[in-house]
């Protein structure tokens, strides 16, 4: 049975269409008009290995926070339309992903009840990308995906590789929340739902 999904979300600021497949290759078009961003979904795409069409038009001339923010809660509903029932996955999943002098720690609970800790600096620009709207972006994907995430820049120098690294873990804690288990019957929950 596939696990993918189509989310269109449109409002008078941004127009979100989003393909999702989490069987994939770490296949990926990313065009949201803010190349940095782009890249940072590549990433994610590519280490989650999740086939990842993500397609944005915002009022980027006003600044990139809708657009960043709306793509998080149309991948939080993809997500969560994709996974169905949760029956049968890992459901935790955690990444120590380095990339050169920084690092960060992201895990992850597909609990269906969204938390969401940011540990860490990200402040200033990068590639003309207010990294600040990072933070954004994970909360209301947490929100719309009802799962709990944690994520831990631990330390980097580098404004641009501490982001990357972000994206990355997040990538790689969540491809392991996801998978499927043959011995998991039902949920993972001794309550019997998540």
């Amino acid at each position: 049975m596939a696990r993918s999904a189509h989310v269109e979300r449109n409002t008078k600021e941004t127009s979100i269409s989003i393909s999702w497949d989490l069987d994939g290759t770490g296949e990926y078009r990313i065009a949201t008009g803010i190349p940095f961003f782009d890249h940072m979904l590549d990433l994610f795409a590519k280490h989650g290995l999740f086939d990842l069409d993500v397609s944005a038009k915002g009022d980027i001339d006003v600044d990139n926070h809708h657009t960043v923010e709306d793509v998080g809660i149309a991948m939080g509903k993809a997500l969560r339309d994709a996974l169905g029932t949760t029956e049968g996955i890992k459901r935790y999943g955690s990444a120590l992903v380095p990339m050169d002098e920084a690092i960060c720690m992201t895990a992850v609970d597909v609990s269906g009840r969204s938390a969401f800790v940011f540990k860490g600096k990200l402040q200033g620009r990068t590639g003309g990308f207010d990294v600040d709207v990072v933070k954004e972006f994970l909360q209301a994907f947490s929100n719309e995906a009802k799962l709990t995430l944690h994520v831990n820049i631990l330390y980097g120098s580098n404004l641009h590789h501490r982001v990357e690294a972000v994206f990355k873990s997040f990538g790689r804690a969540l491809k392991a929340a996801v998978e499927k288990d043959d011995r998991i019957k039902g949920v993972l929950s001794t309550k019997g739902v998540l």
